[in-house]
């Protein structure tokens, strides 16, 4: 089990203001700001589902190759919503919301570029509710 992953942005305000708005729908925020006291003067940002940030993005050189990382959703209604938002707060058209059955017949998922061009995904691996 993965208990924790994150990524390196260039600018930190232009990515909390994307990961603020994009991550809301799957029910992330910002859990901590690590004191740059501790991050030689970097921006460190942990996001999550209260209580435990799991999903890190330092002010950095972005990787490379760009990282994907991909958020659960419940159900496809947060995909859909997560697409809006994401779009809405700067990101980049991947993949809009839709069914990928070479994944497996109920695999939903929507894929946005982050302001450093990182893929980020949210996925619902449900059937669609009746």
């Amino acid at each position: 089990m993965i208990d924790h992953t994150g990524l390196q942005v260039s600018n930190p305000v232009a990515s909390r203001n994307f990961y603020d708005k994009a991550l809301a729908p799957v029910g992330y925020k910002l859990l901590i700001e690590v004191p740059k006291e501790f991050t030689e003067g970097k921006e460190v940002l942990g996001y999550g589902e209260p209580s435990k940030a799991d999903f890190w993005v330092a002010e950095g050189v972005p990787n490379s190759p760009r990282l994907h990382i991909a958020f659960r959703a419940q159900h496809r209604g947060i995909v859909d919503s997560f697409y809006k938002a994401a779009l809405a707060a700067g990101g980049k058209d991947n993949g809009p919301p839709g069914l990928r059955e070479h994944y497996h017949k109920d695999y939903y998922a929507a894929f946005v570029l982050d302001p450093d061009g990182h893929n980020i995904e949210v996925v619902c691996h449900h059937p669609e509710s009746s």
